[in-house]
């Protein structure tokens, strides 16, 4: 998977000013991409690396929102068209004890994780139209492989994120539209010595190789753990 060709795709990257959206916007872009990022704020559309090669549209929303997502790709559809694909790299991450985990505290961790993912798959499934696409969410060991003590909203929101791409692929097949899982260990984002897990250049080749076709793959969850485990 390293090497990928993304050059004429329409791709929207959510959290385009993140620290790993951020580098793949930039990355993509300079392939030949068209890119919507999607951000939730100034500040963040602050860090989008816009002209870089390749074209780049910041898009507000609030991917926890129905009306503001929907509203986004609304806005995607008017200036591209279409989209090609989607890679979700919006998430949260909070260790709790169970006994220490309130509802509301539960339910943000499902909404950011989870929910946000479903929203924004849905309404870019939408706009893929019978050309299909790709389609593809962060998930990560504890949803992959098993669930961590005093993890117990973010493993069930990354569980979650496993099935809600087996469910869309088996789904959407037929119209030409692949849904994956990238689950990551620690993301790596400098040269840190003896720090395990998995570079963030290798989590966008990853997600690359997926959009120029992924070999087949659908409805995969690929692990991507690096060095953690090693």
């Amino acid at each position: 998977m390293n090497h990928y060709d993304v050059s004429g795709k329409r791709i929207v990257v959510t959290g385009g000013g993140g620290r790993l959206g951020s580098r793949m916007v930039a990355s993509f872009a300079s392939r030949g991409a068209t890119i919507a990022a999607i951000v939730v704020s100034d500040e963040e559309a602050a860090r989008v690396p816009v002209g870089e090669g390749g074209r780049v549209e910041v898009i507000r929303a609030a991917v926890t929102s129905e009306d503001s997502v929907a509203a986004a790709f609304r806005e995607i559809g008017s200036l591209f068209g279409g989209i090609d694909a989607l890679v979700h790299t919006v998430g949260m991450w909070r260790a709790e004890p169970l006994l220490k985990t309130t509802h509301e505290s539960w339910n943000t961790l499902l909404t950011v994780n989870l929910g946000s993912a479903f929203l924004c798959f849905r309404e870019a499934a939408a706009l893929m139209g019978q050309k299909g696409g790709t389609l593809i969410a962060m998930a990560s060991g504890q949803g992959a492989d098993r669930g961590v003590a005093e993890q117990a909203a973010y493993s069930a929101a990354k569980a979650g994120i496993v099935r809600l791409v087996e469910s869309v692929a088996a789904e959407h097949s037929e119209r030409g539209i692949k849904a994956h899982a990238v689950a990551p260990s620690t993301i790596l984002f400098d040269d840190s010595e003896g720090v395990r897990g998995v570079r963030a250049d290798e989590i966008i080749r990853i997600c690359g190789s997926l959009i120029d076709g992924g070999g087949g793959l659908n409805g995969a969850t690929l692990r991507a753990y690096g060095t953690a485990y090693t």
